[in-house]
């Protein structure tokens, strides 16, 4: 897991409509969220809790991008199933995601195979890594990320999560 402090990777990505993003497209901070599979019950609520919370974040000068192994085709269509309009990321190998330390073994119903983790991070303009977040579970998330987010600005100490 990367820690407060490191440098975030620079990445380039298809996003839902096929076009490159790149983390230094960003000016100011941003949330750079990862998660398993599109379309997934926990999936599906993180990024409908991430569009809900859109504005917030804006107004306190954050993007959101999402990132997952997942195609862009499966992008494209979970994004208009369920109006998602910040950036849905597509690393089909991987690679960027082992780079923040999210992909790697799991297991599941007995099978073992490579995947994405559930994992945060905040990034700051400086592009180094504000705040981590690792085994993110979905309920409340967003709400603790905004909190932390008030925190840092108002200078109060934040705890690792």
């Amino acid at each position: 897991m990367l820690e407060t402090g490191d440098d975030a990777p620079e990445f380039a990505l298809q996003n839902q409509h096929g076009e490159t993003v790149r983390r230094s497209d960003f000016d100011g901070r941003l949330v750079v969220y990862f998660y398993p599979r599109a379309g997934t019950d926990g999936c599906t609520t993180e990024a409908q809790e991430f569009e809900a919370a859109r504005d917030e974040f804006e107004n306190r000068g954050v993007g959101i991008v999402g990132i997952s192994d997942d195609s862009v085709e499966d992008l494209e269509s979970f994004a208009t199933d369920h109006d998602l309009e910040f950036d849905l990321l597509s690393d089909p190998e991987g690679e960027v995601a082992t780079l923040y330390d999210s992909y790697g073994e799991k297991q599941m119903f007995g099978n073992t195979f490579d995947g994405v983790f559930r994992t945060t991070y905040v990034v700051g303009s400086d592009g180094t890594i504000e705040a981590a977040y690792e085994d993110v579970a979905v309920d409340g998330h967003v709400d603790r990320v905004l909190e932390d987010l008030d925190e840092r600005r108002t200078g109060k100490a934040v705890p690792e999560r």
